[in-house]
């Protein structure tokens, strides 16, 4: 229980309310969360280039790294982004001062399919988003977006799939947010371990 003490007393206030994990764990699993209040704070070059490294280094099958990320950052490029997020999306992802399409290339250098593209670029995801909290910035995946129209808008070929456009950024105040999202802005929970977590075979 000592360990465990000592986790929340490096959690946040806010995280502590919230999150009580069964077992000890680095306070940064529990500290990372996906708010969608962003302050127009602006995200310095070093910062973006130095979240983007992190998940650049994220293990991949074969070192193929297929995950390929689209960053939006200026006015211009960021209002192609908002076009292609559904309504509810936009209505709060458009105040992030910079979004990052994570895509995937499907095929091997080779030619021959990758199965473990979509596994990879997801290991690469979780990579930005801690690397990003490490920086003070927050990070909020979103797979409300029209894809073709993406896909378009960003002349991405037909072999590389779209996962998410993740939003980048500092914690803004929730006040900001529409009335029916401000209930919501909060560090979620997670299913007991032993409801994720199987033995050797499932029991059916």
């Amino acid at each position: 229980m000592s360990d465990q003490r000592t986790v929340f007393e490096q959690a946040t206030e806010e995280v502590q309310a919230h999150r009580k994990p069964e077992y000890p764990v680095t306070p940064l699993f529990l500290n990372r969360w996906s708010p969608r209040a962003y302050s127009d704070q602006p995200v310095s070059e070093q910062d973006l280039n130095t979240v983007l490294e992190a998940a650049h280094w994220a293990p991949s099958s074969f070192n193929d790294q297929p995950w390929r990320f689209f960053v939006a950052k200026t006015d211009e490029q960021l209002a192609v982004f908002h076009d292609f997020l559904v309504e509810f999306n936009r209505s709060w992802a458009s105040k992030a001062p910079v979004l990052i399409l994570v895509a995937s290339d499907t095929k091997r250098g080779n030619g021959d399919p990758n199965g473990a593209h979509a596994f990879d670029s997801g290991a690469a995801w979780g990579s930005l988003a801690l690397q990003a909290k490490l920086l003070g910035l927050v990070t909020h995946a979103i797979g409300g977006f029209v894809r073709d129209q993406a896909r378009t808008a960003l002349n991405i070929p037909d072999t590389w799939e779209l996962h998410a456009v993740v939003a980048l950024g500092y914690q803004g105040d929730k006040l900001t947010l529409a009335e029916g999202l401000r209930e919501r802005e909060l560090p979620n929970t997670r299913r007991p371990l032993n409801e994720v977590v199987i033995e050797g075979k499932l029991n059916v």
